[in-house]
Parts: C-alpha cells; structure tokens; sequence
C-alpha cells in the first residue's frame, strides 16, 4: 500500500479491505492521531477511506489507534487484517492501552484550577519568579502550536500575575466565569485558600 490516504490508479482496481495492520514500509507516512512520523517497521493500522480520488488508508501507529479508536483495532484484529508473517500483539494489550488512555482522560482536570505547590523549584510562567512551596499557585492554559495544530498547554503562574497573564494573546483560559471556574475545578484545595487566592486574583472585569 502507498503511504498516501490514497492510491494510484493501478492499486484503485483492487478491492481495499476495511483495515491494514502492517509493518511501516518506509518513514514516510505520519500518525493520523499522534501527527508524528511512523518510523519504518513499526507497526501501524490503516483505515480504509473513500476520498476524491477513491479509496485508500489513513495511517495511525498501532498503539495510538488503540488509545483513541479501539473498536477500530478490534475489528481490524476479528477480520485478521494483516498478512501471516507479521506478528502482532495480543489484543489484550492494546485493550488495557485503551483503560489507561481512559483513566487518564477522565482524571484529567481543566484550567483554571488551583494548587498547592508541592515544591519550591518551579517558576511563575508570566513573571519568572519562583512560586514558593506550600503557596498557592493557579494553572492557566496557554496555546502553542503543535504540528500545525493549535493545542492548549499548562502553566503555573501566581495569584497575583493571573490578571495579567488572562491579557496575553496566547492565554487560553477565559476570564469570563473565571471564579466560578476556578471554584469547580478546583480538587484538594480548601475553600479558604481558594477564596484567598480569588482575593489575590482581584478583579477581572
């Protein structure tokens, strides 16, 4: 198969299976899911699309394909969409990748947030000063390009730079609703210190 979502005119006469697990034939193809490249021999899943210029396969590594479309892999793995000689394993695997994907997506927490700096070393993303242990510290999203994408990244800054850092043109947290966002996803963090940092935090308006 091409590393293209697409074939050319020979392979479009071929009926495409659904699913192809296969060894990646060169480092040319990139993950559909991770967008980085799928390096030569590494096991990787296609999935059949019909495109403008008919059908082919978008590539995705094996174990990422598995975190984020596991029905994908599991019909790929029920139909044997690969060739005898290439092993694969056990579905088993690929299904506990799956639970932790899950587990970890649903402990995720969304900015803004408080917490209690467990440490001393980290620094303040908007003023660079240290953030001292035991204080409170505020986690703010920021955006940053990642392989022509737009994703929002953590960042720890002071109560008191939170105002400021909310101006910046790449912060990625809303200040409307800021409190009450704050207060809801706020985990294993007192009322009290909460409020105080709102205190700190000052107006938005």
């Amino acid at each position: 198969m091409s590393d293209q979502a697409q074939d050319t005119p020979e392979e479009e006469e071929e009926q495409l299976a659904p699913f192809m697990i296969e060894p990646a034939r060169s480092n040319r193809s990139k993950c559909k899911t991770c967008r980085r490249k799928i390096d030569k021999d590494t096991l990787r899943i296609g999935i059949m699309i019909e495109g403008p210029f008919g059908a082919g396969y978008l590539w995705h590594h094996l174990n990422c394909a598995a975190k984020r479309n596991f029905p994908a892999v599991e019909e790929a793995y029920s139909e044997k969409c690969w060739d005898d000689s290439v092993k694969v394993p056990p579905l088993e695997e690929l299904k506990k990748l799956e639970e932790q994907a899950t587990k970890k997506k649903s402990e995720k927490i969304d900015p803004p947030y408080a917490q209690v700096a467990p440490s001393g070393r980290a620094k303040c993303k908007h003023c660079d000063e240290t953030i001292e242990k035991g204080s409170v510290r505020i986690v703010l999203g920021r955006e940053v390009e990642f392989y022509r994408q737009v994703r929002v990244a953590l960042i720890n800054v002071h109560p008191k730079c939170v105002a400021a850092e909310l101006l910046a043109e790449d912060c990625g947290t809303e200040s409307e609703g800021f409190a009450d966002a704050l207060r809801n996803n706020t985990k294993n963090v007192s009322t009290e210190l909460v409020d105080a940092a709102l205190a700190e935090i000052g107006s938005l308006a």
